[in-house]
C-alpha cells in the first residue's frame, strides 16, 4: 500500500475519532439555544422563551454529529464541539 494511502487512512481515522469525542452534548445544544434566542430577541430572553425552547427540545445524536428538534423542526445542529442554532420560526 502506498505511503499516501496509509497517511490518508490515519488522518481519516483521527478526524472521525475527534468527531465522536467532541460531539456536542444535549446540554451544550440547550445552552446555545437559550443564549441565541436571548441575543436575537432580548424580550424573548427576558421572558424565558429560550429556556422553554431548550427544555422542550429533543436531542438526536448521530455519533459524529448531533441535532435537536422542537415540534418536528430542527432547532440546532452540532459537530466538533460547536453548536449552531437555526432560525426555526413558525410559518402557517
Amino acid at each position: 500500500m502506498p505511503k499516501t494511502a496509509v497517511v490518508a487512512a490515519l488522518v481519516g481515522a483521527a478526524v472521525t475519532t475527534a468527531a465522536f469525542v467532541f460531539n456536542p452534548s444535549p446540554e451544550q445544544h440547550r445552552a446555545e439555544i437559550r443564549e441565541t434566542i436571548a441575543e436575537r430577541s432580548p424580550i424573548a430572553g427576558a421572558l424565558g422563551v429560550g429556556a422553554l425552547t431548550a427544555f422542550v427540545s429533543t436531542y438526536h445524536p448521530l455519533g459524529v454529529a448531533s441535532y435537536t428538534t422542537v415540534n418536528g423542526r430542527t432547532a440546532s445542529v452540532g459537530a466538533f464541539g460547536m453548536v449552531f442554532v437555526l432560525s426555526f420560526t413558525q410559518t402557517k
